[in-house]
């Protein structure tokens, strides 16, 4: 169970991208089999939403793969001292961090489906 989590961690945003890619491609269908009265314009609009997930996690998943590419030793820390730095913290730095990457990831995700609407 353990490797399982370990596997599930690792390939976690890659997952998430398949996932979101798979969803866009049936959802035509599937809210069709819902509200047969919907319109072209209905699932074409609430589809850019996917549209925009797939953005941000491609997006994500290119510069974690840069990142790891060029910068080696960046990701070797992410992977083995970065957890223990972090635990090191103050509560109020815990917690600007944390405000910090949801603010930048809510700011990704606003822009994504910026460009697509």
């Amino acid at each position: 169970m353990e490797n399982f989590i370990i596997i599930y961690r690792k390939y976690l945003l890659t997952t998430l991208l398949i996932a979101s890619i798979l969803a866009y491609i049936a959802y035509q269908p599937l809210i069709r089999l819902v509200d047969v009265t919907a319109a072209p314009i209905d699932y074409g609009v609430l589809s850019a939403i996917l549209v925009a997930a797939v953005a941000v996690l491609s997006f994500v998943q290119l510069c974690l793969w840069v990142l790891h590419r060029h910068w080696p030793f960046l990701g070797e820390y992410a992977a083995e001292h970065f957890e223990r730095n972090f635990k090191s913290l103050l509560s109020w730095q815990k917690v600007g961090i944390y405000l910090g990457f949801f603010l930048a990831l809510l700011y990704a995700f606003v822009i994504a489906l910026g460009t697509v609407l």
